[in-house]
Formats: C-alpha cells, structure tokens, sequence
C-alpha cells in the first residue's frame, strides 16, 4: 500500500507568501504607522522565523531604497521600535544604519567596520553608495573573507574612485 500524495504545502509557507506580498505591495510614501503596524502584525505570527525572514525582506528592500534618503532616520526609528528585541533584525538594521553613515561619509569606527556581520561587510565592498576610500581601504585590508576583501580592493582601483 502506498501513501496518498500530499499536495498541501505548509499554512506557514502560505503565511509567508501574503507577507512578502503585502510588504512587496507597501507604498515607497505609505505613512511610518500604517508600515509599522503591518511589520507589527506580522511579528506576531506564531511562526517566529517564518515572520522574521518576510519582515527581513521587507527592511531589507525599504533600507536600499531609504539609504541615502532623508526620511531614512525616522524610518529606522519606527522599525527599531517595532522590532524590539528581535537580535537578528536589530542587528540588521543597525548594520543598514552602519551602510548609509559610510555611504553620507558621516563619522564611523574602524571597530564597527570590522566587528559587523560577513553579510554588512560583503555589502559595503561591493556597494556602489559605498565610496569612502577609508572603508573600502580597511575591508581590503582587514574583512573577515577573502571575497570582502578582494572586492574592495577591486573598488579601490575602479577609474573614478573617490580618493582623498
């Protein structure tokens, strides 16, 4: 006798889809409570991970889009409240704040640079917004992977590089 064949995908992988969707479908000008409460409500999904990663998708498309944007501070605000002690997403934020201080050329520490996670330091080596010659000189010289460092050292010898 053999098993009768389950075409039923998990609800939390349906969860997930309407997720991606709703926060796919959010607005470049929605209003910070209208976003923070449907990150909100989905981090409320008994499903911890699965609700961490669609939230991630989302702060991760909302933070390319906002790096260099103005509204880019309030809106890392309200999603730093939303998040709360999520250490995953906290950490991900501040690393998406770490990328646009680097990209405005605003004050960082070397100690930031070098202490943030292998996927900040893969991202700012190969960012195009990323063009201070002092991060890219310290991930070529001291990221923790040898893909971290042989892209920044690549961005450092493109023609138009900003020296200073």
């Amino acid at each position: 006798m053999t098993a009768p064949e389950i075409d039923e995908e998990p609800p939390e992988h349906g969860r997930y889809a309407r997720y991606l969707q709703v926060l796919d479908d959010v607005p470049q000008s929605i209003l910070e409570a209208d976003e923070a409460g449907l990150v909100a409500g989905i981090l409320r999904d008994d499903c911890v991970s699965m609700a961490e990663s669609a939230v991630n998708h989302h702060l991760e498309r909302r933070a390319a889009h906002l790096l260099t944007d103005a509204g880019f501070p309030a809106w890392a605000r309200m999603m730093a409240e939303v998040l709360g002690d999520r250490p995953f997403l906290t950490r991900r934020l501040r690393e998406w704040t770490l990328l646009r201080t680097i990209a405005l050329d605003e004050p960082w520490t070397a100690e930031e640079l070098t202490g943030a996670s292998d996927w900040f330091q893969r991202t700012a080596s190969a960012a195009q917004a990323v063009t201070s010659p002092d991060a890219l000189a310290l991930l070529a010289e001291h990221g923790r992977t040898r893909r971290v460092r042989n892209a920044a050292s690549r961005r450092i010898q493109q023609p138009g590089q900003r020296t200073r």
